[in-house]
């Protein structure tokens, strides 16, 4: 079955480290949502918040997994934190990807940043006991990607 997967991620800090992800996925036939280009983005974002909101409805539509790539700031980002509210409303599978690992465009690592996951709770627990997050470069993301989403999917339902 084709996955529909939303990425989530800091836009200006980690879109280098997210297009290694993003591609990875791509480019075995799979569709990814939640990824515009700097110019496109800049667009949305003039728009005001509604504008942001309607666009992140508009890309988790269809979805049935939302990745959320962990880079240094990820944790602290509002609309990271509604797009993961978004989707546990939507009984999306969530899954968690470090992006520290992968160099940046000019080969500079970042330090890990802290799990979103740990920060927002459902139930009074965190997500990061109901969600698993893997490490791009330790866990060997370019070849478990896709196993990773199938069991976010199938741990939700979908």
């Amino acid at each position: 079955m084709t996955r529909h997967v939303y990425f989530s991620f800091h836009y200006e800090r980690d879109s280098w480290r997210v297009n290694q992800v993003r591609n990875a996925w791509v480019t075995k036939d799979r569709d990814a949502r939640g990824y515009v280009d700097s110019a496109k983005w800049e667009e949305i974002r003039r728009n005001g918040d509604q504008a942001i909101k309607a666009w992140i409805t508009r890309e988790l539509n269809y979805t049935s997994v939302t990745a959320v790539l962990i880079g240094y700031e990820t944790a602290s980002r509002p609309w990271v934190k509604y797009e993961i509210a978004e989707s546990v409303k939507r009984g999306n599978g969530l899954l968690g990807i470090r992006l520290n690992g992968i160099k940046d465009q000019n080969q500079i690592l970042d330090p890990p940043g802290q799990n979103p996951f740990d920060l927002l709770t459902y139930n009074g627990r965190p997500l990061s006991s109901f969600y698993r997050t893997y490490d791009w470069i330790r866990d060997n993301g370019y070849a478990n990607i896709g196993n990773w989403v199938e069991d976010a999917a199938k741990a939700a339902g979908r």
